[in-house]
């Protein structure tokens, strides 16, 4: 089972980057993937939802109305398209993996560092 991350960067205040999560190990559909985020000395925030038949997206307020989550489940993969970032957005982005079943398994992957810097 593996969740991977890429897309991570150095970007400006106001650009743009799109992480993606890439998944194999386990039934992809069967999940809600999020994004939770962790800044530099602080604890974990959640970022963002997508469940398994998207039909359905939750965002924290922080990021609502700059940050769109996506999934294409022929492809295993969730994506975070991040516009007009902000210096507060810097973090570690990871990626994690719920079970919509019960019981809840739960996977994680191991993280893209996003630094938002001018």
């Amino acid at each position: 089972v593996q969740l991977v991350e890429s897309g991570g960067g150095l970007v400006q205040p106001g650009g743009s980057l799109r992480l993606s999560c890439a998944a194999s190990g386990f039934t992809f559909s069967n999940y809600y993937i999020g994004w939770v985020r962790q800044a530099p000395g602080k604890g974990l925030e959640w970022v963002s939802d997508i469940n398994g038949d998207v039909t359905r997206t939750n965002y924290a307020d922080s990021v609502k109305g700059r940050f769109t989550i996506s999934r294409d489940n022929a492809k295993n993969t969730v994506y975070l398209q991040m516009n007009s970032l902000k210096p507060e957005d810097t973090a570690v982005y990871y990626c994690k993996g719920v079970r919509e079943l019960a019981p809840a398994i739960v996977y994680w992957g191991q993280g893209t560092q996003v630094t938002v810097s001018s």
